[in-house]
């Protein structure tokens, strides 16, 4: 296959881009200096050039703080940039694989969210990226996934291991829960869907469902240090407080995968070590 790949730059586009050639598809990856997804004539003319069997749409601004303080940068990038993705697709009949996100949801669900929960987000980052869902048309696939970690960019595995290195003692919420989603084995199923043209929405994760104070006392475990070393906070408690709400329950159930016969993704434990130890090597 022939797949363009936007957000090439960022930890799950890396990491796509390299998972496509391994298959021995022609990849072409965008990273936000090559492709500014804001600028119409921009994609128009990257789709155009490559005509592409498939696009993985992977850039988006993530930044969840910061779009509260931006909300027409969060749409311009988020919405718009995958209305004019979308646009070009249709120039070449190729479907879309749009990448989401567990924050379309409130969080006050008392059990895990299935791809047919209605979405009801609380943030601009999480509004602008259903806007962005809205956008797809019919063929295309919608892939939430949550509390992503890699080896590229910046995630929350190197921020725990940076703190943990530079304070004895550290405090995380332990009332927000989530499924910890790693980059290079989300890139991976979205392979899969990809090139066994899947479409439709899917929640795509690996297993294992913690609060974040739970993950980092799993992370300094698999580095081999000491997990008591992190200690609980409340949400209110955090100091100073977040601009944007964060969804207290982000569990994705990934129904539609294991509905259609699809082994889950591994417990994050097992990348997770996979991981620690490549950035520690």
């Amino acid at each position: 296959m022939r797949v363009l790949i936007t957000g090439a730059g960022g930890q799950v586009g890396t990491e796509l881009v390299d998972v496509f050639a391994a298959g021995g598809h022609e990849v072409q990856g965008f990273t936000h200096a090559t492709l500014d997804v804001t600028r119409r004539d921009a994609v128009r003319a990257v789709v155009m050039e490559f005509h592409p069997d498939a696009i993985v749409h992977s850039a988006a601004w993530t930044a969840v703080d910061a779009c509260e303080g931006d909300p027409d940068r969060a749409f311009a990038v988020n919405a718009m940039g995958t209305r004019f993705v979308v646009e070009a697709a249709r120039l070449v009949d190729a479907p879309v694989h749009y990448i989401s996100t567990d924050y379309v949801f409130d969080g006050s669900k008392d059990s895990p969210y299935v791809e047919w929960d209605a979405p009801n987000p609380q943030s601009v980052y999480g509004l602008s990226k259903l806007a962005g869902e809205l956008e797809l048309d019919t063929g295309s696939t919608v892939i939430r996934t949550s509390w992503v970690c890699g080896f590229h960019g910046s995630n929350m595995v190197k921020t725990i291991l940076r703190l943990a290195g530079e304070h004895e003692t550290l405090s995380f919420v332990n009332d927000q829960f989530g499924h910890p989603s790693f980059a290079d084995d989300l890139a991976a199923m979205i392979a899969k869907l990809v090139t066994e043209r899947r479409s439709g929405t899917f929640h795509v994760t690996n297993q294992g469902a913690v609060s974040w104070f739970e993950f980092a006392r799993e992370v300094l475990l698999a580095a081999g240090q000491d997990p008591t070393r992190v200690h609980p906070i409340a949400t209110a408690d955090l100091q100073p407080a977040r601009p944007a709400p964060r969804p207290a329950n982000s569990v994705l159930d990934n129904a539609a995968l294991r509905l259609s016969g699809v082994e889950d993704m591994k417990d994050f434990r097992v990348p997770l070590l996979r991981l620690v130890a490549q950035v520690n090597s």
